[in-house]
């Protein structure tokens, strides 16, 4: 079993910048592929950015924008978000399992994390 816990979410202006942290526990972190996902009111889960042992991977919408990355020591994932838009704002969650992507969820989520962004 893994468990993951998001942290980071608020209010930010359009143009603002927040960093997103999942900490994750339980199974060898290393183990799995990670990655973000988001989900807005009145739509569908969509994926936003993992790491594979691929590589990176990024949505269309904030590829330039944002950034995964991953600290193996602190079992942490993060995920930076610059130049915020209003069509960011969703509950960002963070996922893992074997293989993380566009195509794939993960077996694992957290419980989310707020993100609005004001215009």
């Amino acid at each position: 079993q893994v468990q993951l816990v998001e942290s980071g979410g608020g209010l930010v202006q359009a143009g603002g910048s927040l960093r997103l942290s999942c900490a994750a526990s339980g199974r060898t972190f290393s183990s799995y592929a990670m990655g973000w996902f988001r989900q807005a009111p009145g739509k569908e889960r969509e994926f936003v950015a993992a790491i594979n042992w691929s590589g990176l991977s990024y949505a269309d919408s904030v590829k330039g924008r944002f950034t995964i990355s991953l600290d193996n020591a602190k079992n942490t994932v993060y995920l930076q978000m610059n130049s915020l838009k209003p069509e960011d704002t969703a509950v960002y969650y963070c996922s893992c399992g074997p293989r993380v992507g566009a195509d794939r969820k993960g077996d694992y989520w957290g419980q989310g994390t707020q993100v609005t962004v004001s215009s």
